[in-house]
């Protein structure tokens, strides 16, 4: 693929950098991937991804923060505008983009899974978290800008978050963060091909985090002990508790307890 790659030292957050930016951008001549879920080539010229070595506001979902030292971890933003994407379809992007980045991970570290819907988890440690926005016209995808925050090479973490970790603390060594990108971008691109967008749903629910066994949840009413039934098509997790009743969630409506 022909992407284009911006690197910058500092941003308030790479996704707000491609809202900005994005015109100013592809008014150089680099446009980004025009895509169909089904029925064409995927393949564009002008792919763009900024990455930068510092987010003064790197976000996560909702109100969470990205605590990232300068220079250590792999901050970084891609603009899609996908082409007659149905926004029932959406999720698709979500499953692409996860199992891109543990197939790229899984050249340094093993025991990699994705924490519905989309954190990257090493173990019970939460190594990346992706945040997708995307924006509608009508009932289709007009544009999607994936932000993604990857603990690399940073060695201590001072937020409050429960179990953050990096590539550093897992292997013990530091990891060229370019290289790593590359190697994900490569690993999206493969992923995003139409031959291989039956697969995504199959793929994705091996990878997940507790696929398996009862383990603790937290829902409106409290919570409770369930195993997980799957992910369906539209992205809503279904769990079974241990009366055999099963519970179907959006993003949000559920609570993992760690």
């Amino acid at each position: 693929m022909d992407w284009k790659i911006i690197h910058i030292d500092e941003t308030d957050s790479t996704n707000r950098w491609l809202k900005d930016k994005a015109q100013e951008v592809e008014a150089l001549g680099f446009r980004p991937r025009s895509i169909r879920v089904q029925g064409s080539n995927p393949k564009g010229s002008g792919d763009i991804v900024v990455w930068a070595d510092f987010q003064t506001s790197g976000r996560g979902c909702g109100t969470n923060r990205w605590e990232s030292e300068r220079g250590k971890n792999l901050l970084f933003s891609i603009l899609l505008h996908p082409t007659e994407v149905a926004a029932t379809k959406q999720f698709w992007i979500s499953m692409a983009v996860s199992l891109a980045i543990c197939e790229a991970l899984g050249q340094y570290i093993g025991d990699l899974s994705i924490k519905w819907p989309n954190d990257i988890y090493w173990r019970n440690g939460k190594i990346c978290g992706i945040l997708i926005e995307n924006t509608l016209k009508g009932n289709t995808i007009k544009d999607s800008i994936i932000g993604v925050g990857l603990n690399v090479n940073q060695r201590t973490f001072h937020s409050n978050a429960p179990n953050p970790v990096s590539l550093w603390q897992i292997a013990g060594q530091e990891t060229d963060r370019e290289q790593l990108l590359n190697g994900i971008l490569e690993a999206l691109d493969k992923l995003m091909a139409p031959a291989n967008l039956p697969h995504l749903g199959e793929d994705y629910r091996k990878m997940l985090y507790r696929r398996t066994g009862f383990h603790p949840y937290a829902d409106k009413d409290g919570a409770f002990m369930a195993e997980m039934v799957g992910v369906e098509d539209d992205g809503h997790l279904v769990l079974r508790n241990e009366e055999g009743q099963e519970r179907r969630y959006a993003f949000k409506e559920v609570q993992f307890i760690m």
